[in-house]
């Protein structure tokens, strides 16, 4: 009885692994069939734990199993706003904040954001731990290192203000701050950062900070850092390039949550340049924030949108009204119409 219970076992377990087999050979002929298609993708920075899915989706061969073949390239210092406008790039990563000034124009530049690549919004302002510097207001006697642009100070002026604080004591120092931790341990007092680099980075280094996040202080800044942009034209004219672009893009970005380990190694395997421990710790950091509560992987919440874009009207801090649900979609995301 026991030996048959062992065939039939491994009959089993045989037959799992045949059609498991099917299944992998079905893919790689499907895959076949499909019309091989170049896209282009254009990086907002050197490569980091926010494009871990797109690098997993390469390694893994999801691409590959779509048809599609990415050429990545890092962007000019202006962004890949401008390229992927004019075609030269397909996609592209950008920020709902940066990207405003140029949907608020008579001739809003041809891009849609097609996913959120964090649903959460994990930028903040950092400071050693000594200064005291725990709250909005806190900052007041203290320099800020800035990128002298209008919609990050006034961003900046408002916590501060709700805060009780005085923004004109705070004191703006023109810099292009590469390293945070690196600047908040000369003489600079406090940085804009995304946690998930620079936050990870003070804690690997043993320094000793205070950080607060602008989502915890006002919903209205709770808005989508970093997004997905993509080419209107190419949007329109190769939808069916696009979605399977898209479907792989999703499942390098779910599969990286899943395994932040994994991914942390493929991106680095990819990118030797980088710091493996540091990447390990920012995966660590950002699995469960990349959906967090969306219903999936780069769903835009239409009012957290809407109302970022409203706050911008309403505070002069750009030169026409974005009409609403402007300048997004789903449709590229949503598992019920990405089939």
């Amino acid at each position: 009885m026991k030996n048959l219970r062992k065939l039939l076992i491994l009959i089993l377990v045989g037959l799992f692994l045949t059609g498991c087999g099917k299944k992998e050979e079905k893919k790689s002929e499907e895959a076949k069939k499909l019309p091989k298609e170049k896209v282009s993708f254009l990086l907002d920075w050197e490569p980091n734990v926010n494009h871990a899915g797109l690098y997993v989706a390469m390694d893994k061969g999801f691409f590959e199993e779509e048809g599609i073949e990415v050429e990545v390239n890092q962007p000019p210092a202006n962004g890949a706003e401008a390229l992927v406008a004019s075609g030269k790039a397909d996609f592209g990563v950008s920020y709902q904040d940066t990207i405003a000034p140029a949907f608020a124009s008579d001739d809003p530049l041809p891009v849609t954001a097609v996913a959120a690549i964090i649903n959460h919004n994990t930028s903040g302002i950092i400071s050693l731990k000594d200064k005291g510097i725990e709250r909005p207001k806190d900052m007041e006697g203290h320099n800020y290192a800035t990128w002298g642009l209008p919609i990050e100070q006034a961003i900046l002026r408002q916590v501060i203000t709700d805060d009780g604080g005085d923004f004109s004591k705070v004191q703006l120092l023109p810099e292009n701050v590469v390293n945070a931790v690196q600047a908040i341990s000369g003489k600079i007092d406090t940085v804009w950062v995304f946690y998930q680099v620079d936050g990870v980075l003070a804690a690997k280094e043993n320094v000793p900070i205070n950080y607060f996040a602008f989502r915890d202080i006002s919903p209205v800044f709770d808005y989508y850092t970093p997004i997905l942009i993509a080419n209107n034209d190419f949007l329109k004219n190769k939808e069916d390039v696009a979605k399977r672009f898209m479907r792989a893009f999703v499942k390098g970005y779910e599969y990286a949550a899943k395994n932040p380990k994994e991914a942390a190694d493929i991106l680095v395997k990819i990118n030797p340049e980088l710091d493996k421990d540091l990447v390990e710790k920012g995966m660590e950091y950002l699995a469960d924030k990349y959906q967090d509560d969306a219903k999936y992987f780069g769903q835009i919440n239409p009012d957290r949108w809407n109302n970022f874009y409203q706050w911008l009207w309403k505070n002069k801090l750009i030169d026409k009204e974005i009409p609403k649900n402007f300048g997004f979609t789903d449709d590229f995301v949503n598992p019920e119409k990405l089939k």
